[in-house]
């Protein structure tokens, strides 16, 4: 076992320390995307990538429970749009376990457009 001096960081190249880690996969569960925020993590630029994604994945998730009370139309389309959620979101936590920072596709663009 080596031993690494107080203060330096015992990652390996190419792994994101498990702090990133967590809240980068919290940054994609829904209402959760609040701890990054309240705990300081989200100056981070790894983990403020991974929250302006899943902060758009959040409206869309606001968009469908709205649109699950249209009858007949939002009926057929909130299910689609919750279930297209929930595979982007399973999408980007593999990307933030993975260390990466790609893009989502059709959120991605979007998550661009925030500044914090």
């Amino acid at each position: 076992m080596q031993n690494t001096p107080p203060g330096s960081s015992s990652t390996p190249p190419g792994q994101a320390p498990q702090n990133k880690v967590l809240m980068g996969v919290l940054s994609y569960l829904g209402i959760l995307l609040l701890i990054p925020f309240l705990t300081g993590s989200h100056k981070d630029p790894f983990v403020k990538f991974h929250l302006k994604q899943g902060l758009v994945l959040l409206i869309l998730e606001i968009i469908a429970s709205a649109l699950a009370r249209v009858p007949m139309l939002g009926w057929t389309l909130a299910p689609l749009l919750w279930l297209g959620v929930i595979v982007l979101s399973i999408l980007g936590i593999v990307n933030v376990v993975n260390n990466q920072e790609k893009e989502l596709p059709v959120v991605g663009p979007f998550a661009k457009n925030f500044n914090f």
